[in-house]
C-alpha cells in the first residue's frame, strides 16, 4: 500500500462536498484527484474550494482519464445506473451513494456490470464501517439482551420547503424510501442477518412535490416473527435513532446513522436491569468506507459489504414502495 488511490468525484452533489471529499482528506489510503460537473464553471469552483488538482466540464472527460482509480457516485438516484455501467466500462472501481438504483433488477444489472469488468462496486452506507456495529452485532451475538424480539429505527428530516430539491422529482428516484427508508432496512438485515419475508408500508404522498413520499411508516417480516418496525420522512422532526429489543434487555442507539460530533457513536445497553452507556472510539465513517474499498481494491480482499447485498436491499425497497403505493402486505420472494 505505498500509494493512495485517485478519486475522481462525478457531480458537484451537497453530500460531496459535505462529507465524502472530506473523509477522503481523512482516510489512509485515497485522495480526491479529480470532480466533474456538466457545468465547468461549477466543477472547476468546486475543485478550487476543496483544493481538488483537476476539474472537468463533462463526465465522460473524468471518466478517460486514465489516472483517476475510483470514481465517486453521489449523482441523482436516476442517474446510478448508467453512470455505474459507464464507469465498470471504462475500468474504474466505483463507489455509488446509496440506494444503489431504482429497482433490485437495475441493481443486479450494475453488479453485473462490475463483476463483467473486475472492478470493485461498493454502496455507500457508509455507517456499517463505524466500529460501533460490530460491537453491536457482537453483543447481540453474545446475548448480552438475549433472544431479539424487534427493530425499531427511525430517520426523518426536513426540507420541505426546498420545491426544487432533486429528492422531490418522482422520475429522478425521490422520496423518503429511496432516501433515508433505505437505512432502517438496510440496519435491520445487517444486525438480524436475514431477510425480510414481507412487507407492510402506508405512506404520504405529497402532491405539493411531485406525489413522492414526503412520509412513510412500515414493517418488515422477517424469519422467526421478528420484525423491523420504521418510519421515514422528509417532512418532519429530524431523528435518526435504532433500538434492538431483546427478551432480556435493549441496545439504543441515539444517532444511529450519523456521528456528526465527539460521542455522539456512543449507545447504550439496558441488561440485568442496568442501563449503561458503551463508548465507542469517534471515527469519520465516511473516512473507514473509502478505505475499506481502497485496501479492497489494493490488496484484492473482498469486500465486507459484497455488491450483491445492495441488490438485496433493493428488493426490501422494492416491495416497500410497492405495499405503499399498493396499500397492501408485499411478500418477498425468497
Amino acid at each position: 500500500m505505498s500509494r493512495k488511490l485517485r478519486w475522481g468525484i462525478l457531480g458537484c452533489a451537497a453530500i460531496a462536498k459535505r462529507a465524502v471529499i472530506p473523509g477522503l482528506r481523512l482516510s489512509e489510503l485515497n485522495e480526491p484527484a479529480a470532480i466533474a460537473s456538466r457545468d465547468a464553471d461549477k466543477a472547476k469552483q468546486t475543485a478550487e474550494a476543496f483544493g481538488i488538482p483537476v476539474a472537468y466540464g463533462s463526465y465522460e472527460a473524468l471518466l478517460a482519464d486514465e489516472s483517476i482509480d475510483v470514481v465517486y457516485i453521489p449523482l441523482p438516484n436516476h442517474l446510478h445506473r448508467e453512470w455505474t455501467l459507464r464507469a465498470a466500462e471504462a475500468g474504474k472501481h466505483i463507489l455509488c451513494e446509496k440506494p444503489l438504483a431504482l429497482t433490485a433488477a437495475e441493481a443486479a444489472e450494475m453488479v453485473e456490470a462490475a463483476e463483467r469488468a473486475g472492478v470493485r462496486l461498493a454502496e455507500a452506507f457508509m455507517y456499517r464501517h463505524h466500529p460501533r456495529y460490530d460491537t453491536i452485532k457482537e453483543l447481540i451475538a453474545s446475548g448480552a439482551i438475549g433472544k431479539v424480539r424487534g427493530v425499531r429505527s427511525v430517520f426523518t428530516f426536513n426540507n420541505a420547503g426546498d420545491k426544487g430539491n432533486v429528492r422531490f422529482r418522482k422520475a429522478w428516484g425521490g422520496g423518503s424510501i429511496y432516501d433515508v427508508g433505505c437505512y432502517p432496512i438496510s440496519v435491520a438485515r445487517l444486525l438480524l442477518e436475514q431477510e425480510p419475508e414481507a412487507a407492510t408500508v402506508q405512506a404520504f404522498f405529497s402532491p405539493e412535490h411531485d406525489g413522492v413520499d414526503m412520509m412513510a411508516s412500515g414493517l418488515l417480516e422477517f424469519p422467526d416473527s421478528v420484525a423491523l418496525t420504521f418510519d421515514c420522512g422528509m417532512w418532519a422532526a429530524p431523528r435518526n435513532t435504532l433500538e434492538v429489543l431483546g427478551t432480556d434487555g435493549l441496545i439504543e442507539v441515539p444517532s444511529a446513522f450519523l456521528t456528526p460530533q465527539p460521542g455522539s457513536g456512543n449507545f447504550y445497553l439496558t441488561a440485568g436491569g442496568e442501563r449503561r452507556e458503551i463508548a465507542v472510539p469517534d471515527v469519520n465513517a465516511y473516512a473507514a468506507q473509502a478505505d475499506h474499498l481502497a485496501r479492497s481494491i489494493l490488496d484484492g480482499t473482498p469486500l465486507r459489504f459484497e455488491p450483491a447485498d445492495a441488490v438485496r436491499n433493493m428488493k426490501a425497497i422494492d416491495a416497500c414502495l410497492l405495499s405503499a403505493r399498493e396499500r397492501r402486505r408485499v411478500e418477498l420472494e425468497s
